[in-house]
């Protein structure tokens, strides 16, 4: 054993050692329909005017810790209840991380529970935090197994339960009868975060039930919404309960330039809604050209992306990568996802292309 192993073998967690790093994979000269980006890019004159305001950005001074006014921006352009605020973080996964550190208690056993598959950072970031992670399996055709969710509430006693709305990556909108189920069974004994990453495309949201529901946490980002690069996500919540998880976030977890673009951005929401509106006209399209696909299966999509069963997804994947197209290959995630694909909804360009290369024969 050298040095650097035996250094780390002594220093780095077990757990931490064992894992292997969250994959993403390289997409320069690809078409990327793997991450649910939103394809479209704002337009010339927007794209001049957020140059300028970057410009101006005061790179030399700290963020803001606390953003009042764009918190307050947020709020009034994204549907918070009257009487609520957000907390901003760096993307819905630090977000995520902050909410499991907050309920996670230091020596003793603390639950995090979703149904599985989901958005593999539930889980991750439960074992970082070292609670434990309890998943439940949806049903067969992807819905929230109600009784069993509560089976699971009733016996492991969980700190925090997330429910992907849509869920990632199966793309299906869960029982809303179900979900409040799940809130309820909690009761003043665990919270319920739900997660709306796909709330532009879906047009549901839990964001208004906030006050009928004391344990309810709503998240959401403006990633899927046109901003991935800028790294933003929000939550609400009861004050009191914002207020607690204020104390376990770092002070300049949102630096300037991203404060200052989504500031820009929220001033301009009407074309980012526009592109989302374009986005979810094409995905009827791209489902039934998928449901034409030999032994293809079709499964219902409320986010900006599509999943679906083929004979291989294998051989499909090979081929699309083939033509430097790239799409995510499920089968390994979950015994559910066998031989499923999850593509996002692109221009109609970007789908066409990845519907040829789909049909086209196999290479010999």
């Amino acid at each position: 054993m050298s040095n650097f192993d035996q250094l780390i073998a002594n220093t780095i967690r077990p757990d931490v050692r064992a894992l292997s790093s969250y994959h993403v994979a390289d997409n320069v000269g690809f078409i990327r329909l793997d991450q649910m980006e939103n394809p479209y890019e704002l337009s010339g004159l927007l794209r001049d005017e957020l140059a300028h305001r970057l410009a101006n950005a005061m790179l030399n001074r700290y963020p803001v810790p606390s953003p009042n006014e764009l918190r307050a921006k947020v709020c009034a352009k994204l549907g918070i209840p009257a009487g609520y605020d957000v907390m901003l973080g760096n993307g819905s996964d630090e977000l995520i991380s902050i909410v499991i550190t907050a309920v996670t208690k230091p020596g003793q056993r603390t639950v995090v529970m979703a149904p599985v598959p989901s958005f593999v950072m539930y889980q991750r970031s439960a074992q970082y935090a070292g609670a434990d992670f309890v998943g439940v399996p949806l049903k067969e055709d992807f819905s929230l197994d109600r009784d069993a969710m509560l089976k699971a509430i009733e016996e492991h006693k969980p700190a925090v339960v997330f429910l992907a709305y849509p869920n990632n990556p199966t793309g299906n909108l869960f029982d809303k009868a179900d979900v409040n189920a799940v809130i309820e069974a909690l009761g003043d004994t665990g919270l319920c975060v739900v997660d709306e990453a796909y709330e532009p495309f879906a047009q549901t949201s839990y964001m208004g039930r906030l006050p009928r529901y004391p344990n309810l946490i709503v998240m959401r980002t403006l990633s899927k919404l046109g901003l991935a690069g800028i790294r933003l996500g929000y939550m609400s919540a009861a004050p009191q309960l914002l207020a607690e998880f204020d104390k376990v976030r770092p002070p300049y977890n949102v630096n300037i330039l991203t404060q200052t673009a989504a500031a820009f951005a929220l001033d301009h929401l009407e074309e980012l809604n526009a592109q989302a509106r374009a986005i979810n006209a094409e995905r009827p399209k791209l489902a039934a050209a998928l449901a034409e696909l030999p032994g293809a299966t079709v499964f219902p999509a409320a986010g900006n992306f599509i999943l679906f069963r083929v004979p291989d997804a294998e051989r499909a994947t090979a081929k699309l990568l083939a033509n430097r197209i790239l799409a995510k290959n499920l089968s390994k995630m979950h015994p559910l996802l066998t031989n499923c694909i999850r593509v996002t909804v692109s221009t109609p360009e970007e789908n066409a292309a990845f519907l040829s290369a789909l049909q086209a024969p196999d290479q010999s």
